[in-house]
């Protein structure tokens, strides 16, 4: 099974770290997706058909497939990072993270008290401690809070044009490992939904861009539609925290009956 050391080693190297994206809550189908070759699996929990009760099964599947299990959060807030990491997730993504204080509150919200060893950014509330599946209802407690707990891979999604302007702030937070581009809400926040082709969407990315290789943060993004060749052209143009497809884009594109002759 990858780990998240493993991921955080590809990205120091200045390799891209590939994932891919669940909808469907169904542990067969998180482990097929693990088994795909990807190093993580992320569980949509804002987009997807996931509760609180599921999460356990499903986290369980993408590690018996060998990938890291992460949580696109439904909204930042402290009982959805809670529930997320209590069920299993070793790495959090962060939906609409908007500006520094609102990625400080979300960040603190996943670190254990005492395993703030950062400077610059000591959290005014911190994650809740208790017995939990991660750590096997106490049985694992102490493993797991000296390694889990402290390693967790934290995301800031970048979805809204207002974050632009906060890009600075929001990338130097020094737990921070990577951002993700959300192009659909990115573009529908500037009124131009879908239209990544448009100029005032594509010089929004090269402010994001310019802004990640400024402070050396790891540039990430969604290629929602499966397509190897962008998938290439995306890693030489910088990006290095990837999902790629979604399980229901998967199927759908491969389970639509072929056109009569």
């Amino acid at each position: 099974m990858k780990n998240v050391s493993e991921i955080r080693a590809l990205l120091a190297q200045d390799k891209a770290t590939v994932g891919t994206w669940l909808q469907l809550p169904s542990p067969d189908v998180a482990e097929l997706m693990a088994r795909g070759g990807y190093d993580w699996v992320a569980v949509d929990m804002e987009h997807g058909s996931f509760g609180r009760h599921g999460l356990p099964d499903i986290f369980r599947g993408i590690e018996c497939g060998g990938a890291v299990p992460f949580a696109r959060l439904p909204e930042a807030t402290k009982q959805n990072i809670k529930a997320a990491l209590e069920a299993g997730a070793q790495g959090l993504i962060f939906p609409m993270i908007e500006s520094r204080e609102q990625l400080d509150r979300a960040i603190g919200w996943s670190i254990y008290p005492g395993l703030d060893d950062w400077e610059g950014a000591k959290p005014a509330e911190y994650r809740g401690v208790g017995y939990c599946r991660a750590n096997v209802f106490g049985k694992e407690f102490d493993s797991y809070r000296a390694g889990t707990a402290r390693d967790l891979f934290l995301v800031a999604q970048i979805e809204h044009v207002n974050a632009v302007d906060h890009l600075d702030a929001i990338l130097s937070h020094p737990r921070l490992d990577a951002i993700m581009v959300g192009p659909y809400d990115l573009s529908g926040s500037m009124g131009l939904t879908g239209q990544f082709d448009h100029p005032d969407f594509k010089a929004v990315m090269n402010r994001i861009s310019e802004a990640c290789q400024r402070c050396g943060a790891r540039m990430g993004l969604h290629i929602v539609q499966p397509d190897p060749q962008e998938l290439e052209r995306q890693i030489a143009a910088g990006a290095r925290f990837i999902a790629y497809g979604i399980d229901t884009v998967f199927l759908w594109k491969s389970a639509e009956r072929p056109a009569r002759g």
